[in-house]
């Protein structure tokens, strides 16, 4: 058993969001990467694709999902499933307040953009 204590090292912080890195194969997991989402209103990420199958479990907040040609609401209490490469935004929704979220993967993901450059995400290593 490992016990994991966020740390500041371990925030990775854009424009849009702050991703906290939680149990990542650099703080001992073998299978899976978490961390903690936090946005702010009406922010929203780019349009990528992650090489993983993801789930979003919503904290607090309204989350705005577009994937797949839909746009779906989730709210405080909802978890969202979203397959492996396929072309995804996520935001908060205006008027749904700050969001935060954890997410899950398996390990050793990594993510493209609309221009098709790839990236790695630090927070899930």
């Amino acid at each position: 058993m490992k016990v994991i204590t966020p740390t500041p090292d371990r925030t990775v912080t854009t424009p849009n969001a702050a991703m906290e890195s939680l149990a990542t194969p650099s703080r001992g997991s073998t299978a899976l990467s978490t961390w903690r989402v936090r946005m702010a209103a009406g922010r929203s990420g780019p349009v990528h694709a992650v090489d993983r199958e993801q789930v979003w479990m919503v904290v607090s907040g309204s989350l705005t999902v577009t994937s797949d040609g839909r746009t779906e609401p989730a709210a405080a209490g909802q978890a969202v499933l979203l397959p492996p490469d396929v072309p995804r935004r996520l935001g908060a929704a205006e008027g749904g307040g700050d969001v935060e979220a954890l997410v899950a993967m398996a390990a050793g993901g990594g993510a493209v953009t609309e221009d098709g450059e790839r990236h790695r995400l630090p927070w899930a290593e």
